[in-house]
């Protein structure tokens, strides 16, 4: 079908005129084309083998920003109970700012499961699970500060820009599905601190970044926008892209190995493809009302449940951020706050891991839930402009904090390691983020020293020259 005619002023102009209404980013064929068997075979998302045979297939990474806090959560401290209102009995303890006595948790402890895992009474359905779970009890950072701490957690460097964990594992792995992306983030409302560097890919192609969706909207036309073209019949637009394509690669052979310019057309082509499967994977009404009521018509519960529907489709891996900002952040109200939190949660968590299961999917599908650090054993003192002069919260704290883990390959019903009896530092068994990031890789079947990639004359990877497979955590 001819193409309507366009003023083509410049390059630019056209693919700024073409590019309205392609579905986020617009460009080539539909999966069963032959321009699109050409693509996937050498497309950076194409599945891969793993360099041995790992459990995990697809990550679900639901980041609690803001530094939950572990004494409260998943890490009981009897002692620092008894001590409430207190001074600690303890020497060099440093913190972000200015902390008083001890503060003991305002939440019960209790057993859950044969495996008999104490969790606070914060998180009655995750509990429920506690037979899924192996709770990392010796997390530590390298600072007690939200930003460079959310690019340690998700991108293996507090200070330079990297690539992201996600990137990382679509760069080894693929993706199952190349009608929609490799990696999916999932943050309601906007951008979070530090925005998004937290799922870049730096220098690796740029088609292996998370692809950013607001997911407070409910309509999918909302979460994603364009991705529907009704200016142009489907014809018409085939004509319009292939067109598009043919310029676009003239373009490219005359600038072989430009690496931000295949990144664009595969990101053109990806896009394109995705008006066929985001529509039904982002669409939850789909899902039988029993299955909806399960994770609960919240925002978290909503992104839960787009999350299970994501890895189902074949993407490879799935963050979800409970907000934006740090809303675990409680300097102050920390009983309210982290109430409100969870009680956020804890529904749409325990559904995924319930759902996961039932469907089969939790063995191939490791969950990973934690903040960026986590918070200090004695309560804050009054700061300008962090806690309002309240004295009911706790400051940043890397040396010491909870993650748990389920699924995947993981030892499930297990806690590993301890921080001190206040809950102040790691001290059996101490896990850094590189530790954990080199455990994920090797889930998945990947050694995390051999995943590299070339740039600027060396090898980089994503746990630098650090991390250790942790085999406590390994079923």
């Amino acid at each position: 079908m001819p193409i309507h005619p366009l003023s083509l002023s410049s390059r630019r102009d056209f693919l700024q005129r073409c590019g309205m209404g392609f579905g986020m980013l617009g460009l080539a064929g539909i999966a069963d084309s032959p321009a699109n068997a050409a693509l996937t075979e050498g497309s950076p998302l194409a599945s891969r083998s793993s360099h041995f045979p790992g459990k995990a297939k697809h990550l679900i990474h639901l980041f609690a920003n803001g530094g939950p806090a572990h004494m409260d959560t998943f890490d009981p401290k009897p002692e620092l109970t008894r001590l409430h209102g207190k001074p600690l009995p303890m020497e060099n303890l440093k913190t972000e700012r200015r902390t008083g006595a001890a503060f003991g948790s305002p939440f019960s402890f209790s057993k859950h499961g044969q495996s008999g895992l104490e969790i606070s009474d914060l998180f009655p359905n995750v509990a429920t699970c506690a037979d899924d779970l192996v709770v990392i009890r010796s997390m530590h950072a390298n600072i007690p500060t939200h930003e460079p701490s959310f690019f340690l957690m998700n991108c293996g460097e507090a200070r330079m820009p990297r690539p992201s964990l996600g990137s990382w594992i679509t760069y080894g792995l693929g993706t199952e599905n190349q009608n929609l992306p490799g990696f999916v983030t999932l943050c309601p409302g906007g951008y979070p601190t530090g925005g998004a560097p937290n799922w870049q890919s730096a220098f690796l192609p740029g088609v292996l970044q998370g692809t950013y969706i607001d997911s407070k909207h409910k309509e999918v036309e909302k979460l994603i926008e364009n991705i529907r073209n009704r200016s142009w019949t489907p014809a018409q637009q085939r004509a319009q892209l292939d067109l598009l394509r043919t310029l676009n690669l003239q373009h490219q052979s005359e600038r072989p190995g430009d690496a931000q310019l295949d990144s664009r057309i595969q990101s053109f082509e990806l896009a394109y493809r995705m008006q066929m499967d985001a529509t039904d994977a982002f669409d939850i009404q789909r899902e039988p009302q029993h299955v909806r009521d399960l994770y609960g018509d919240t925002t978290y519960g909503r992104q839960c449940l787009m999350a299970r529907r994501l890895i189902e489709r074949g993407v490879r891996v799935v963050q979800l951020w409970h907000s934006p900002g740090q809303p675990w952040d409680s300097h102050d109200d920390l009983e309210i706050n982290h109430r409100k939190l969870a009680k956020e949660s804890d529904q749409g968590t325990a559904a995924l891991l319930i759902d996961l299961k039932q469907r089969g999917l939790l063995d191939e599908t490791l969950v990973v839930w934690g903040g960026e650090f986590g918070r200090t054993p004695t309560v804050e003192l009054p700061t300008p402009g962090s806690n309002a002069g309240k004295v009911n919260g706790r400051d940043h704290n890397h040396h010491g904090f909870s993650m748990w883990m389920a699924g995947g390959g993981v030892k499930s019903g297990t806690a590993y390691g301890a921080t001190d009896p206040f809950g102040y530092k790691a001290v059996e068994n101490p896990v850094h983020v590189h530790d954990l990031h080199a455990t994920i890789l090797h889930l998945f079947g990947m050694n995390h020293e051999k995943l590299t990639f070339r740039h600027s004359g060396r090898d980089y990877r994503l746990t630098d020259v650090h991390g250790n497979v942790i085999q406590g955590l390994l079923a």
